[in-house]
């Protein structure tokens, strides 16, 4: 009978009979992969010997194994790497973005909780190591990154649909390409396929300054907006203004509202995208015009509204999620995404960065910060 036995990082198997271990570690620029080459030697009552070979490839992932604070988030270094299936991608991971709803999942309080454990992580930028049957459009070898993943993020692999992995232009740093996914896809739902902006209409982002928010202007510019931004620091404004903003506004300041009014000489707002809606919510339609809509991007709790403040003006509350977003619908917004590109108007805002290790710091960084500059980012 042959036991498998793990202890310390180290891995035996054992026989009444012999043991053979044979251990080598691959060392790369984003760590070391663990390859076991274990071979067994039985011998049967006949002198018939049998050859045995198991073959393991570890990774470094973070782990959560119960919701929670951001201390929940392990860093584990015996995770197996994943293995591609039909039309799947398998990408070694060199940055992923961080994002405010991780933390609401991590906490337990979203509405879609992943079984336990898992990891996190959804934009991710890296190089393909392989690819699964089907897979046509990306090759090993090619940079690319993605709107999701299958087995999380937070790792030094990662496998991810094929429909959700884009080439990565050359131009483009893996920082700044796991700044891409969530961010921009998000914006341009909120402002294409839900808010259904056209030129020359007036848009509010309210938290210009984050990884959405920096998307947002510089979509709106491109689309023929008016933008008008918020952000919470004097730095925050200064990066939504460089973003594309036309005016940008401090929320932390008493009376900002009355502000922006001002800057649409009474006439309110066409679009607002909303960062924080839980705070607010209300005043966001109070703001908007006749015919005015808020796009709902994030949220940290209730919030009390007046429903008369839609009915005076016919406003729309819309709420936003990427996951719902069909793949004809992406590759539209993969197709500006690449034109910003190649025309200089989008560019990725990459903000504060932590080694993978650091991916509790992040959590607690990401909300807990006066005032965000930029996408959040994990490196390998």
């Amino acid at each position: 009978m042959v036991q498998k036995k793990q202890r310390l990082g180290e891995q035996v198997l054992r026989s009444s009979s012999l043991i053979v271990k044979r251990r080598r570690r691959r060392t790369s620029g984003l760590g070391s992969v663990e390859e076991w080459d274990v071979r067994l030697r039985v011998f049967s009552p006949v002198s018939v010997r049998v050859c045995v070979c198991v073959c393991c490839r570890l990774m470094r992932a973070i782990r959560v194994k119960e919701f929670g604070a951001p201390s929940v988030l392990r860093l584990c270094s015996d995770v197996s790497v994943p293995q591609p299936g039909h039309r799947q991608v398998l990408i070694r991971v060199h940055a992923c973005g961080v994002n405010p709803v991780e933390t609401y999942i991590r906490a337990g309080t979203y509405a879609r909780k992943p079984p336990l454990p898992y990891t996190p992580g959804t934009d991710v930028a890296g190089v393909v190591e392989s690819v699964g049957e089907g897979v046509t459009a990306v090759k090993a070898g090619d940079r690319v990154f993605t709107t999701a993943t299958e087995s999380g993020g937070y790792a030094e692999y990662t496998v991810a649909a094929a429909e959700c992995v884009y080439k990565l232009p050359e131009a483009l740093h893996f920082t700044q390409g796991a700044a891409m996914g969530i961010p921009y896809f998000t914006a341009y739902r909120a402002l294409v396929h839900k808010a259904h902006c056209k030129a020359g209409e007036t848009v509010l982002i309210h938290g210009a300054s984050g990884g959405v928010g920096v998307a947002a202007c510089q979509l709106s510019r491109a689309l023929g907006l008016r933008v008008l931004g918020t952000a919470g620091t004097p730095e925050g404004m200064k990066l939504a203004l460089n973003s594309g903003a036309h005016l940008a506004f401090n929320h932390r300041e008493e009376g900002y509202t009355d502000k922006i009014m001002e800057a649409t000489e009474g006439r309110g707002i066409d679009v607002i995208v909303e960062m924080l809606s839980n705070v607010n919510l209300s005043k966001d339609l109070q703001m908007l015009t006749f015919g005015g809509r808020v796009t709902i991007i994030g949220c940290r709790g209730s919030v009390e509204i007046n429903p008369r403040d839609t009915m005076a003006k016919e406003s729309s509350i819309m709420g936003v999620a990427l996951f719902f977003a069909t793949p004809e619908e992406n590759k539209e917004c993969a197709a500006l995404l690449y034109a910003g590109l190649e025309a200089g108007w989008l560019r990725p805002v990459v903000g504060s960065q932590y080694p993978l290790d650091k991916a509790a710091q992040a959590h607690h960084d990401i909300i807990e910060c006066p005032g965000a500059a930029g996408k959040t980012v994990l490196t390998m």
